[in-house]
């Protein structure tokens, strides 16, 4: 059985709040659940010693039972010291497309262009 620790969202509608779960990674995201480890309140300041509670017990005994923390979840356990940092892939998707950037190199030819031509007579 493939065990994840992950976020189960609860709350209305645009009034999330999230319990971090011990769950059979084949489970729906809201469904059935092994044991609930902890709450995240996204709705509190970042500040906020509330936003994010974990039992680190149990966290660290499904840890040690092979329990694969998500992304979100792996940031938590990362800001509390129990994991250690690792690298993230930037995905480069704040970057402008190949013909935007054309764009803007075409734009800057002008310009320089345009500055290059000006310093020209004046210095006739």
């Amino acid at each position: 059985m493939a065990m994840k620790i992950r976020l189960a969202r609860g709350g209305s509608k645009k009034r999330p709040h999230y319990a971090i779960v011990a769950a059979d990674s084949r489970m729906a995201r809201d469904g059935r659940f092994i044991e609930k480890l902890g709450t995240y309140n996204p709705l509190l300041p970042k500040d906020s010693e509330d936003r994010v509670k974990m039992n680190m017990e149990r966290v660290q005994y499904w840890l040690g039972q092979g329990a694969q923390p998500t992304d979100r979840i792996s940031r938590f356990l990362e800001a509390a010291d129990v994991l250690p940092k690792k690298e993230r892939a930037n995905m480069k998707k704040a970057e402008p497309g190949k013909k935007a950037q054309e764009r803007a190199q075409e734009k800057a030819d002008k310009a320089a262009a345009a500055a290059e031509s000006e310093a020209t007579p004046a210095e006739e």
